[in-house]
C-alpha cells in the first residue's frame, strides 16, 4: 500500500472520527456546569478599569517621563 493511499484511508475513517469527538468534547467543555462565571469574567475583563484607570493618579510624576513633551 502506498503512503498516500494509507494516509487517505486513515484520514477518511479514524481521523474523521477523532476530529468529530474532539469537536464534541470542546463543545461540552465550554457548556459544562459552573463555567458561566469564568466566561463572564473573561468577557468583561477589558471593562474592569472603565470607571477609574489603573494606577495612582495622585502620585507625583518623577523620572525621565515627568513632563509630557510637545510633538513637533
Amino acid at each position: 500500500m502506498e503512503t498516500y493511499t494509507f494516509l487517505r484511508a486513515f484520514a477518511d475513517s479514524w481521523h474523521l472520527l477523532f476530529m468529530f469527538c474532539f469537536f464534541i468534547g470542546v463543545f461540552v467543555f465550554i457548556l459544562r456546569p459552573g463555567s458561566r462565571k469564568v466566561h463572564d469574567e473573561s468577557a468583561n475583563m477589558i471593562f474592569r478599569n472603565d470607571d477609574k484607570p489603573a494606577g495612582d493618579e495622585s502620585a507625583p510624576r518623577t523620572g525621565r517621563h515627568a513632563e509630557p513633551k510637545e510633538a513637533r
